[in-house]
């Protein structure tokens, strides 16, 4: 059974989206017009499908009247259904009859909540430890476009696929959707093209979404699911698999469930702790590589890309903390939430701790190497921010930087040169982390939009700004007293 409440059916999908794309005709015919005369900025970057699929989305997503957040949850959560060159074998992680993990998480959160705080009751609601399912996925050579899974049980699907891996590289993958969107069913095609390109396979997690499950229920699901490849639990259909065969990636929300998952087994380490897991005292070892895409860094939304940006991504201006009423999702029964808080995701007392925000955390020294992706979006400032604290603290960097590029836009525009560059970049990192981390060597790049020209980043340059003002920064949009945002545009 799936970790999720109830999920739509995919039923009058295409003409639901032809309703939803027939009031934004006139904006297509504005956006077309200009890119042919050349009128509009983003037609030096862009070609012209991307330019209107961009525009299209964007307006989509930013509506005159929102809708409630079950109703879009749920439209997000339609399946549906395997199809084409892929194999998906549905699986869950067994419940252990112990506490040892969510004991493991509980005290990650106390260590990185700050001095005085180690031994101070969580004041969250805390999770339960449940079945958690995902998706072993990967490339089905002999199938075509139209080919449906064969009438087989979800274990012989999973040999099928073992089948045809070349090596042992396993993807821990984590979907975006801002904690509260989407599934592994979503981002079927994407994590197919992963493993297809690695030779190895995926472990797409269907994590508990918010705003049923906040904070920090997601990261429960995402440390047990690390654990069941690592140690699987009895009954798997899975060997253990080597730490130095996984690569934890993610989107968006996934990005930042990445290297929260990251950061927890960290943290694991600096407190010298043994996870029980089935019985056994485990070891807490780190993954060969996290590649995260373009991920959601700074839960508050706080830095100044977020609205310098918004030409050229399709994600609304900042608006999770906002009291304008015209930003409030008609009430239903999933939000506004009982006890209230703030942010869909995240009670208002954690909102600035280092699992949520990671741009706050002090040290990731120790990470394996880490890739991470991203456009000239809303997010450019924290993940380049994140970027520098890694390259601070001496972990192996290799940072693409896309230009005019929307958020997350290999997933939205796969068929773009600029997305094949940046999944061949992504793969080329997954292979390599597993098969030999030592050759990785740090590397900064700006990816030019139609040539694909790599230009150097100058590793100093990479943000503007210090500890204290990004720290200040979220402060003050927690607070409501944001101050107007500098432009940095010039300074990156």
């Amino acid at each position: 059974m799936s970790t999720n409440d109830k999920k739509g059916q995919s039923g009058g999908g295409q003409l639901e989206l032809f309703w939803a794309i027939l009031p934004k005709v006139p904006l297509i015919i504005k956006v077309v017009l200009l890119h042919l005369l050349k009128r509009s900025e983003s037609a030096q970057y862009l070609d012209l499908r991307s330019d209107v699929t961009i525009s299209v989305i964007r307006s989509m997503l930013d509506p005159a009247k929102p809708r409630a957040v079950s109703e879009v949850q749920a439209m997000t959560l339609r399946d549906p259904g395997v199809k084409g060159k892929m194999w998906v074998s549905t699986a869950a992680s067994k419940v252990p009859p112990e506490h040892g993990i969510r004991d493991a998480l509980l005290a990650a959160v106390a260590g990185l909540s700050g001095p005085g705080q180690e031994d101070a009751a969580p004041t969250f609601r805390i999770p339960d430890i449940v079945p958690v399912e995902a998706e072993w996925t990967g490339f089905r050579a002999a199938a075509t476009k139209d080919s449906t899974p064969p009438a087989i049980s979800e274990e012989e699907k999973y040999h099928e696929l073992m089948k045809e891996c070349t090596n042992a590289t396993t993807i821990l993958y984590f979907h975006g959707g801002a904690y509260y969107l989407c599934d592994p069913a979503t981002h079927r095609p994407l994590v197919k093209t992963l493993a297809k390109l690695t030779g190895g396979r995926a472990y797409s997690v269907r994590y508990r979404l918010a705003p049923q499950h906040p904070f920090p229920a997601a990261l429960l699901d995402a440390l047990v699911s690390y654990f069941t490849l690592l140690y699987p639990p009895p009954g798997s259909v899975h060997d253990a698999v080597s730490p130095a065969d996984i690569v934890v990636a993610g989107d968006s929300a996934g990005g930042n469930l990445s290297l929260a998952l990251l950061q927890i087994l960290l943290e694991l380490r600096r407190q010298n702790r043994k996870v029980t897991w089935f019985g056994e005292e485990r070891e807490v070892p780190l993954p060969a590589g996290v590649a995260p895409i373009s991920p959601w860094i700074d839960m508050l939304q706080s830095m100044p890309s977020w609205i310098r940006n918004g030409k050229w991504c399709y994600l609304p201006s900042p608006r999770l903390l906002s009291k304008k009423e015209e930003h409030q999702p008609p009430a239903d029964d999933l939000w506004p939430a009982n006890p209230p808080r703030k942010h869909v995701y995240i009670d208002d007392a954690y909102m600035l701790h280092p699992l949520a925000s990671l741009q706050l955390n002090k040290s990731w020294e120790d990470a394996p190497p880490v890739y991470l992706c991203c456009g000239w979006e809303c997010l450019q400032d924290e993940d380049r921010y994140l970027v520098s604290q890694l390259t601070r603290d001496g972990v192996t960097v290799v940072f693409e930087e896309y230009q005019a590029m929307p958020h997350v836009f290999a997933a939205l525009m796969p068929g773009i040169a600029e997305s094949r560059r940046c999944i061949d970049g992504l793969t080329n990192f997954i292979k390599a982390a597993c098969e030999d981390p030592k050759t990785i060597q740090p590397s900064y790049k700006m990816i030019k939009a139609k040539t694909l020209e790599e230009v150097d980043i100058d590793v100093d340059s990479l943000t503007p700004f210090t500890e204290e003002q990004a720290r200040d920064m979220a402060h003050q949009m927690l607070s409501g007293q944001k101050a107007p945002m500098p432009d940095v545009a010039s300074k990156l």
